[in-house]
């Protein structure tokens, strides 16, 4: 129930259904998730440290604003890690890895197809899980995904208007025959326009959303 309540509300902080800026109460979110008080309060306290809420005495506590250079601290990351693991997985995935890899391609060509983009969203995270867990890197992956929070939340401000899904979709399949016929420098080429496809317009996406965003 705890993990619960604490997964639940970051998953809408993420997905933006508790936005930046909002007020929220224990009374509320216990209500929202049909739970006690005593998990929402320890998932407020766990989620004020990894900085996605923001608890002001005689204020309140809010949903915390996009912080810009959290945003880019996570994109460096992601950039710099994901590079080094494509490499690795062209000598370390598993059949079995492979597998999972071919199965997530599928879903995401359907839901492309039926313009799911929360669940193209999540089909994208799975697929780059999956890429850092045959190569045994899954604490790796749990440290760029505690950095990526700011930048998931301005993925999912663009989300449907922003992103090329085709593109991208057509770009972890390349990914995927790299990564399967062991080619090291195509897979970390590929990669690299990759990740700069999904990159952010962050200026743009300020003058849409500036209440969203921490004043610099």
């Amino acid at each position: 129930m705890r993990s619960n309540g604490y997964s639940a509300i970051k998953d809408q902080i993420i997905n933006l259904e508790l936005p930046p800026g909002q007020k929220i109460t224990e009374n509320e979110l216990a209500e929202r998730f049909q739970v006690s008080r005593t998990p929402i309060r320890e998932a407020i306290f766990r989620l004020s440290q990894e900085g996605l809420i923001d608890v002001y005495p005689q204020r309140g506590t809010f949903v915390s604003l996009i912080d810009e250079d959290h945003v880019e601290e996570g994109r460096f990351m992601r950039e710099h890690m994901e590079i080094a693991v494509v490499k690795q997985a062209c000598e370390k995935l598993s059949a079995t890895a492979l597998q999972a890899l071919s199965e997530n391609l599928v879903l995401q060509e359907m839901s492309v197809k039926e313009k799911n983009y929360q669940r193209i969203f999540q089909l994208d995270e799975d697929f780059h899980r999956i890429i850092f867990a045959g190569c045994k890197k899954q604490r790796t992956w749990q440290s760029v995904q505690s950095m990526m929070v700011n930048l998931n939340r301005t993925r999912m401000l663009s989300l449907a208007s922003e992103y090329n899904w085709e593109m991208i979709l057509g770009q972890h399949q390349k990914i995927y025959e790299a990564m399967k016929n062991q080619k090291h420098e195509e897979a970390e080429h590929i990669m690299r326009e990759h990740l700069s496809l999904v990159n952010i317009d962050l200026a743009e996406l300020k003058d849409q959303y500036a209440y969203y965003f921490k004043r610099q």
